[in-house]
Formats: structure tokens, C-alpha cells, sequence
């Protein structure tokens, strides 16, 4: 049996209600290339990631998620992991071609999400003027926009962390890194980190008690340095884009961040830094707020906007936690 059955994050689908402001936006002000368009379905790259898109834009009512979707480490990861899946009572469907990537098999996470892995690829051949001059890079750097180099990771809203993340563990051989609980009750857990690599995460769980399913609270990208995200803060203000939080440094995965929403409503992370990790027999660890867990120098409270996900509903995601207020379980500085 394979020791990791996923590789990493390959691409995700983004319903938005502002189908062409959105790709606008993910060209103009993110730096993003639109490789390819069919239907209502707008397919955009970062100049580092090595597939023909890690984004796909899709006309929808509301700000959500489509689906994600990982690559497996090989054909055999895949069909193993499917196997496992079925064994767990998670069965999904085979499809047998899309745009880029061979057959895929798609399922639903225990929390409501749209899940897809799949091995067979297309990798991304730049046009004689993006070719770069270094061999390991897809295309050469321009420097548009935010410049993201990769898509980095993307984070759930779910009723239960815990039972999400041990599922991830359990079935998908994800590493389950650390978890959130509450100041005075660690034992009502509000976030957590998994992953199928040796960063920090690439999936991030946080907790949802609005009752629907399948929501989405971040979707994040790769820049190589403080000073990249420093800079793409500029481009963002002065592209009349509103900072909802950061930048900051998170305590857990120690990620220097930036959130900010596109124009159909989805919120968007930059980031960068953040320890990567190799230990095989790795202890889950459990932080408080007031260790820094969201803002590691401690002085920096989340906004009570960032406990909104995606479709919105008519509350906070957090509003039914039994503490008294502020509900906001990131209020606490240390």
C-alpha cells in the first residue's frame, strides 16, 4: 500500500454570479492567464503552476465552491483511493475525460464538498514569447498583477472539524497537523489543518454551523516573498480593492496572509512563508487563540466578516457557539 495516495492541490472551480468581472479581475489585478473558455467556464493559470489551469471560473447564482480537485501520486494512488473511498461508504463517480486532466473520479466530503482526484495531466507549454529562461519554470516571470506564483490551498467551512479532518486522515492518508480549539474550551474545535505534503496545508477546515452544506471560506495562492505580498497589497488598493484582513502572519503554519473578495464575492488569500514539515510520525498539535494561532505577534483580531463563507447565509459561520460575546472565536489577541 502507498504511503501518501494524493500529491497535492491541483485545481479548483469557483461559482460566481459576476462571471466576466471575475475573470477580468483574475487577469488584470491578479496577473492570472486565461487558457482556455467553453461555455460558462473560464479556465485561468498562475505563470508558476504547471498545469494548463489551477482555476476554474463557472457562472453560478451564488459566491461557492464548484468542486477541487488533487492529483494522485500515480495511476495506482488513484485506483487505491478509490477503493478506499467505496470502503468507507463515500462512493462517487468516474469522469472519464475534462478539460486538462484524464479521467477523474468525483465524490462528496463528509461536510457537503465537491471532491475530484485524478492522475492523467496536461501540462502547460508556454508560447515562444512566456518561454523562461530557467528549464523547471512553465513560463517565465512578468510581474503582472499580484504576480501569485501557484495555487497554494483552499479552505472548508464544516459543521464538524474533527470529523472532517480524521476522514481526510482515515480514508485519503492526508496529515493531520494541528487544530483550533476555543480559549476556555479546547474541546470545541473551530479550525484545523490537513495536508497531502510537506507544507503546512493544503486544506484547512474551519467551523460552520449555518447547516449548509458544502461551503467555502478561502481559496488561497503562492507568492514567493514578504515583500511580493507587501506589494500586491499596494496593487490591490490601489485597484480599489478592500484588504478584509491582513497582512498578517498566522501562528499555526506560521503563513505570512492577505484576504481580500473578488468581484463575484468569494474571498481570496495570498500568502507566503510558512514551515514545511517532514516528520513522518507527526503528533496532531492543538493551539489556543491566545497562542497565536491566527495572528502570531498577537496583536491583530480577526474581523468578524472573515466568519462569513460561501454561499453566504444569513449568519456567521460561528454565531451558534455558546460563549458570550464576541462570538468571534479569533478575538483574542494573547
Amino acid at each position: 500500500m502507498p504511503s501518501r495516495y494524493l500529491a497535492h492541490l491541483a485545481h479548483t472551480e469557483l461559482l460566481t454570479p459576476h462571471l466576466q468581472q471575475s475573470i477580468q479581475f483574475f487577469q488584470d489585478v491578479m496577473g492570472m492567464t486565461l487558457t482556455h473558455q467553453e461555455g460558462n467556464s473560464a479556465y485561468l493559470r498562475c505563470w508558476g503552476d504547471p498545469y494548463l489551469y489551477s482555476l476554474i471560473l463557472t457562472e453560478g447564482d451564488k459566491p461557492a465552491l464548484g468542486h477541487a480537485a488533487w492529483r494522485t501520486n500515480g495511476e495506482l494512488e488513484l485506483l487505491e483511493a478509490v477503493q478506499r473511498l467505496e470502503e468507507a461508504g463515500h462512493t462517487g463517480q468516474w469522469v472519464e475525460k475534462s478539460h486538462g486532466h484524464g479521467r477523474s473520479y468525483r465524490f462528496q466530503s463528509p461536510g457537503g464538498h465537491q471532491l475530484e482526484i485524478f492522475w492523467e495531466v496536461e501540462h502547460y507549454t508556454a508560447p515562444d514569447h512566456l518561454k523562461s529562461t530557467y528549464p523547471e519554470r512553465p513560463q517565465r516571470f512578468t510581474g503582472a498583477g499580484t504576480a501569485g506564483r501557484q495555487l497554494d490551498h483552499i479552505t472548508f467551512a464544516t459543521r464538524d472539524v474533527i470529523k472532517d479532518a480524521h476522514f481526510y486522515r482515515d480514508v485519503l492518508d492526508f496529515r493531520f497537523m494541528c487544530y483550533n480549539g476555543m480559549e476556555d474550551n479546547p474541546d470545541q474545535v473551530v479550525f484545523g489543518m490537513v495536508t497531502t505534503n510537506e507544507k503546512a496545508h493544503d486544506l484547512a477546515l474551519g467551523i460552520d454551523f449555518s447547516g449548509i452544506p458544502g461551503r467555502l471560506h478561502h481559496l488561497a495562492f503562492w507568492l514567493d516573498s514578504r515583500e511580493d505580498l507587501l506589494r500586491a497589497a499596494d496593487i490591490l488598493i490601489e485597484n480599489g480593492v478592500h484588504i478584509e484582513y491582513g497582512p498578517g502572519k498566522h501562528g499555526m503554519g506560521e503563513q505570512n496572509y492577505l484576504y481580500f473578495r473578488e468581484p463575484g464575492g468569494v474571498r481570496i488569500e495570498l500568502n507566503t512563508g510558512g514551515v514545511r514539515n517532514y516528520v513522518p510520525d507527526w503528533k496532531t498539535v492543538v493551539w489556543k487563540p491566545s497562542q497565536g494561532s491566527n495572528s502570531m505577534y498577537r496583536n491583530q483580531g480577526m474581523p468578524n466578516s472573515m466568519l462569513e463563507a460561501f454561499p453566504p447565509a444569513n449568519a456567521p459561520a460561528a454565531a451558534e457557539i455558546d460563549l458570550p460575546a464576541p462570538v468571534n472565536p479569533w478575538v483574542k489577541h494573547g
